[in-house]
């Protein structure tokens, strides 16, 4: 995936998909844009105008779960997603690797689970 700058053109490694009208959403993410390697990150706000809806994910699935695109492609949602995230930027790898075992990912799953049920509820 490749996104046309000034510079010429920058790879990127991971695409996400992210809800800016989330306050929540939206300060996690403006931490991981000011981490070293999010330039490598093509960001996409589901509200924005360049958001493009695909075959696997349209707008209201994208609402509905944190989504990433990984560089061959594959859409990877929730707990899993913010592990490729984390797995991208340099200063969060380590959490990428804590929570690597699939018991931990269930924990975070859980836990996100959790934080998508409060976020309806303040809808």
């Amino acid at each position: 995936m490749t996104d046309r700058t000034e510079e010429g053109v920058v790879p990127h490694m991971l695409t996400v998909y992210f809800d800016g009208a989330c306050p929540v959403c939206s300060r996690e993410i403006g931490v991981y844009r000011r981490s070293r390697g999010a330039e490598k990150v093509l960001w996409r706000d589901i509200h924005s105008s360049t958001f493009e809806e695909t075959d696997d994910l349209d707008r209201e699935g994208a609402l509905a779960r944190f989504h990433v695109r990984r560089a061959d492609g594959k859409l990877v949602d929730g707990a899993a997603a913010f592990l490729e995230l984390w797995a991208q930027l340099p200063a969060w790898r380590w959490l990428a690797v804590v929570t690597r075992p699939r018991a931990v990912q269930k924990l975070l799953e859980y836990a996100y689970a959790g934080f998508l049920a409060w976020r309806r509820l303040r809808r």
